[in-house]
């Protein structure tokens, strides 16, 4: 029996030539079809998302034909308690054959330490084939030129609106400049009264635990032409924040906050304030189109680019077993990139696959919203974290400093306060990264 919990399995093949042959080519209902059942065995999965337990379920149902005898529990728990788990499972033991999920740049602290193996020779072939993945997803899964994990799906923002609420306001198309963005949350933010703002519009995330905040933080400074964080010639880095357009991310949400007055951090937020009109627009990854029609099928929305690209965080899969039980394990991982199950991740869940060579037109011709991760402008840019051991420590201080920022008025019309905040946020990063031996001369 194949049961849900999160993340692991599948079965052995028939021989070592008939599986590196078979791994060569499309994966597909032919290639699952042709793996041999093995012994009982039983996988975990573990998720740090829990709309993804479906996905993990629908992938070990698919294989209950040819694999009787696999035992897939999937353990979906919230991203920051699976980090955790994580960090001790790979420390102090794991409940036996396990497939991680992870970001490419939370993986690397494990991949430094040798706490992940790399894959089998077959995988890394798949991995490596210029046909199932960008280069940008196979370095993500990699570390000093060795593939570790297969990628599975990406994180990938872009800007939802309330189509009804722009009409209201007398707006006919999204901002296409982070000018025009300021302009279009005044409009559209709803007051009572007194004036207190009700309906945000532009929810922009403002508090909240972990490093969310900086990344957030980090696209909306990326549309000004900045960074986090800036890697040298010499494969180091240094803080890049403190900058021009460091000043203008940061000026922006004061405005916001304190001068425009069109949203709090009080106010309902993100994903579930949009689902109850309670923000006009935000920007947020694929996966509210799922939520949105699950929670809110009736919401008249739609999605657009950012103005100069996005942030794209790859999360791949990692095995940690040994034997039959690592094949079983790299069998499941493999059967997640079947093109079927991709489509299915993408149509139920709403995270974007990171494979290419896949058609998923059957979804985008029926939901629309997914226009704006799939078919960006010529010249769209992406970013992601860098694989390096402190990139969480280094954003979850900045995100803690940001919070306090966002909550002290006298920031807003102080240009010398701001930039005095941003050189103590980047000083603080720079020394994380001094104290790693990363830091850019």
């Amino acid at each position: 029996m194949i049961r849900a919990v999160h993340q692991e399995g599948l079965s052995s093949r028939s021989s070592k030539i008939t599986r590196a042959a078979l791994l060569g080519a499309a994966l597909g209902a032919g290639l699952l079809a042709s793996l041999s059942n093995a012994s009982a065995e039983t996988i975990t999965v573990w998720s740090g998302y829990p709309e993804m337990a479906p996905f993990y379920q629908h992938v070990a149902d698919g294989l209950k034909a040819t694999h009787p005898n696999l035992d897939v529990k999937v353990e979906a728990i919230a991203l920051r308690e699976h980090e955790k788990r994580v960090a001790l499972g790979l420390s102090g033991g794991l409940p036996g054959p396990t497939v991680i999920e992870l970001a490419g740049s939370t993986a690397s602290r494990y991949l430094e330490n040798e706490l992940i193996d790399p894959v089998p020779d077959e995988i890394s072939t798949f991995v490596n084939n210029a046909s199932n993945f960008d280069k940008f997803f196979t370095d993500n899964a990699s570390y000093d030129g060795k593939v570790y994990g297969v990628p599975l799906f990406r994180g990938q923002g872009s800007l939802f609106y309330n189509v009804d609420m722009f009409k209201k306001a007398g707006l006919t198309a999204p901002p296409k400049t982070m000018e025009e963005y300021d302009a279009y949350a005044a409009k559209l933010t709803q007051r009572d009264a007194s004036g207190k703002p009700v309906v945000s519009g532009w929810s922009l995330r403002l508090s909240g635990g972990g490093q969310g905040v900086a990344e957030k933080f980090w696209t909306n400074l990326f549309q000004f032409g900045g960074s986090v964080l800036e890697e040298t010639p010499d494969g180091k880095w240094k803080a890049n924040y403190a900058t021009e357009a460091g000043r203008k991310a940061l000026k922006q949400y004061l405005n916001n906050v304190f001068t425009q007055n069109t949203v709090t951090p009080e106010m309902p937020a993100d994903a579930e304030a949009f689902e109850r009109g309670q923000t006009a627009m935000f920007i947020r990854e694929s996966w509210v189109i799922g939520d949105i029609a699950s929670k809110a099928p009736n919401l008249n929305y739609a999605t657009a680019p950012l103005p100069q690209g996005s942030i794209a965080l790859p999360t791949n899969l990692y095995v940690k077993a040994d034997g039959d039980a690592a094949k079983d394990a790299w069998d499941f991982v493999l059967a997640t990139n079947s093109p079927e199950n991709l489509v299915w991740l993408l149509k139920n869940v709403g995270w974007l696959p990171n494979r290419s060579g896949v058609d998923y037109s059957s979804v985008t011709n029926a939901q629309p919203a997914f226009a704006a991760f799939v078919d960006y402008p010529k010249g769209y840019k992406f970013f992601t974290l860098p694989s390096i051991g402190p990139i969480e420590e280094i954003l979850t201080r900045l995100a803690a400093q940001l919070s306090v920022a966002f909550a002290n008025p006298a920031l807003a019309k102080d240009a010398a306060g701001i930039d005095a905040f941003l050189k103590t946020a980047a000083d603080e990063t720079n020394s994380i990264l001094s104290r790693e031996g990363l830091l850019a001369q």
